[in-house]
């Protein structure tokens, strides 16, 4: 089935996750991406390990169904190169370091002037303007200036999550405007130059404590797994080991768990209990009563007991369970694509649709489709030879 993209055209200069991620989305949409890589080497997140069949892990899972194109563009050559690819762009989607897009020419104004049909992406750490704007951005640093890892882990401990949050939250926020920016070009005719920072998309997503504490309070933090306003809302032992996780969310679900789990119908109306602005003041009283109730359950009793009585509840799994997880494979949500070193799994596109699917297309290979790119631009053998004799792709 053919993908609601197919017929765009990306071309990207991007690193690591940011970009990619974007990037791998509107691929796995049916967009044709190219990925323009540095010939010494390409994304260096190819080369954080090899865990992924001897690919790296990050790479493999953030370009798939991508064509690799290595090009020198500070070189003149390289510049011709990228700017005949440009011509034949839809959309340019790139995270270089701040300060470099311009100096090459590529920010949107200058991109816009000679292809106003494009569609420009730019993904910074920071955003233009402020006085950070030209500081380095990795996902680390982004969740730790955004208060990510304040509102994670512990009161007195820090943690930052254990996937790159602020790295995600840009790629979504890039991909989204892209395809919105082809809708609007639709209509119009004409590109647009996007940029959508990290510290941005990260201070969005913490938009909870954030609003809190614009309005003038101190947002409550609370540790582990529970919510600072809702309980109960936390991950509880069961008799064997495990962890089950419980989130009650109004005073419905509040009367079910009362009356049909802890075997106390009488709080359910009692008033320390009977609103969830009680329940939160109530908390430590009301972690006992679940406490008491799931230690002496093993997990899938806890969970059969808790679904059965219609509340929301889920086992804590490890990262080596969910890879099985019987939800994944059971809708088979796995796909496996080529790679440089081997076949490699990686989890399906999210969005299930009617009329297209996710697209089999390989992790490239550094340079894969360098001479079939250029002879596509119009290069003959003897100009692609040279190019190469001068280390400019």
């Amino acid at each position: 089935m053919s993908g609601p993209l197919d017929g765009v055209t990306v071309v990207s200069m991007e690193q690591a996750v940011s970009a990619p991620y974007a990037t791998r989305q509107l691929a796995d949409m049916g967009a044709r991406v190219v990925k323009v890589e540095r010939p010494d080497g390409g994304d260096f997140a190819r080369h954080f390990d090899t865990a992924a069949n001897g690919t790296g892990a990050h790479f493999a899972w953030v370009n798939r169904n991508k064509e690799s194109l290595t090009l020198d563009v500070k070189a003149p050559r390289g510049a011709e190169v990228l700017g005949r690819l440009l011509d034949a762009a839809d959309v340019f989607v790139h995270n270089l370091v701040p300060g470099a897009a311009p100096r090459l020419g590529l920010d949107g104004a200058t991109l816009l002037a000679g292809r106003p049909r494009l569609v420009v992406c730019e993904i910074s750490g920071y955003g233009t303007g402020g006085p950070f704007d030209d500081r380095k951005a990795y996902d680390l640093l982004l969740q730790a200036e955004a208060g990510i890892a304040t509102v994670t882990g512990s009161l007195d401990q820090p943690v930052k999550p254990g996937i790159a949050v602020a790295d995600i939250a840009a790629g979504m926020f890039a991909c989204s405007s892209v395809l919105a920016a082809l809708v609007q070009r639709g209509r119009t005719g004409a590109g647009a130059a996007l940029e959508v920072s990290m510290l941005d998309a990260v201070a969005d997503w913490m938009g909870y404590p954030l609003t809190v504490r614009k309005h003038g309070a101190e947002p409550e933090l609370t540790s582990g797994m529970s919510h600072p306003a809702i309980s109960p809302y936390d991950a509880y032992p069961t008799a064997d080991g495990r962890l089950v996780a419980l989130s009650v969310q109004n005073d419905r679900e509040w009367t079910k768990l009362a009356t049909l789990v802890l075997r106390r119908p009488e709080l359910a109306d009692d008033p320390a209990y009977a609103t969830n602005p009680a329940r939160v003041a109530s908390r430590p009283a009301i972690d006992a009563l679940v406490r008491e109730v799931l230690a002496g359950l093993d997990a899938d009793a806890a969970v059969g007991l808790l679904h059965g009585a219609g509340l929301g509840c889920a086992i804590v799994r490890s990262v080596a369970e969910v890879v099985d997880h019987p939800q994944l494979t059971g809708r088979d949500r796995w796909l496996q694509v080529p790679a440089p070193a081997g076949p490699v799994w990686t989890p399906l596109a999210p969005p299930v649709a009617s009329t297209w699917s996710t697209p089999a297309g390989a992790v490239p290979g550094l340079g894969q489709h360098t001479d079939a790119i250029l002879a596509e631009l119009g290069y003959g053998p003897c100009d692609i030879t040279r190019l190469h004799d001068a280390g400019t792709v």
